[in-house]
């Protein structure tokens, strides 16, 4: 079944990126209605702008979802991954600002407010998108692949040059509550030269050392209270990998692989999925897959303790 939550949940900060304070509240929104960012700061009426994987503006720093008409919503994705790992398929996300708040830098404030807001069942079958055929999508960068799998899980392999981060690879399968216990909580990192490089040019003006983001240089890590995990850089891009998948309007079943991948990549990779004939179909969700989502059987309980 579909799924939403019981009560509206709210939540205020400002912007990595823009360094904009916004206020954003979750509502519960009926069968069919997907996740969807309603912009309330311009003009007269509020502008609805899709959560679809179509809509996703080239950034090199996070996911935009842009209209063609040039109204956006910035650094959707680790809502994107909360709503995803919490097993949440319709919500209407009502934001007076042009970038949802970034928050500590993880996921876990949007899971522990989803899962106290609580989630409730809708009467209304529910469909995933099945992976039938391998797709891959590379650049210079780095590269991802989806292929067909029983469930939703993934491979990730990060690689930089700075020792404290180093070569990381971790694999999961995400199911019953895995990104909840083991991804929530992992925030958002950058090295200091690049720090020092898009400060220089007006870029994360919200950012802030230790409260919503792990700085690293060299073999060092700057943040004060260091890391929430030893492999904390390479969860957070399996988070973002998820949010980035939540794009694709409906849960995905099949395992997906990123070397070096960024949200680019991977929205690129959606692309390639639906413009190649018989790689993925749209199919009813039975009790054997719904029970291997990322969401099923999430417990508020399982949330991370973090500061």
């Amino acid at each position: 079944m579909q799924t939403s939550i019981k009560t509206p949940v709210c939540f205020r900060g400002h912007g990595l990126h823009s360094g904009k304070s916004a206020r954003m509240t979750l509502r519960p929104a009926p069968a069919g209605h997907g996740i969807c960012f309603r912009r309330t700061d311009i003009g007269n009426k509020p502008v609805d702008i899709p959560a679809r994987w179509d809509l996703v503006a080239q950034s090199p720093l996070c996911t935009r979802l842009e209209l063609p008409c040039g109204t956006s919503v910035s650094t959707v994705e680790h809502l994107m991954a909360a709503l995803a790992g919490c097993g949440v398929h319709n919500v209407l996300a009502e934001i007076d600002g042009p970038e949802v708040p970034i928050l500590d830098g993880s996921a876990v404030t949007f899971v522990r407010g989803i899962l106290r807001a609580g989630v409730s069942q809708i009467e209304a079958p529910l469909s995933v998108l099945e992976v039938i055929k391998t797709v891959e999508f590379r650049c210079a960068a780095g590269w991802a692949r989806l292929s067909p799998g029983q469930g939703m899980s993934m491979d990730f392999h990060i690689s930089f040059p700075d020792a404290a981060i180093g070569d990381q690879n971790k694999h999961m399968d995400l199911a019953n509550g895995a990104f909840v216990r083991e991804l929530s909580d992992s925030r958002t990192f950058c090295r200091q030269q690049d720090v020092d490089h898009m400060l220089a040019n007006g870029l994360a003006q919200g950012g802030i050392p230790g409260e919503n983001a792990v700085v690293f240089d060299g073999a060092a890590v700057v943040s004060p209270g260091g890391l929430r995990h030893q492999d904390e850089p390479v969860r957070h891009k399996m988070l973002d990998a998820l949010g980035d998948l939540a794009l694709a309007g409906a849960p995905i079943i099949g395992h997906y692989e990123g070397f070096r991948s960024g949200h680019a990549i991977t929205n690129s990779l959606l692309c390639k999925m639906f413009q190649t004939p018989g790689a993925v179909r749209l199919r009813r969700c039975d009790g054997r897959r719904a029970a291997a989502l990322p969401g099923a059987g999430v417990a508020h309980h399982e949330i991370p303790k973090v500061a």
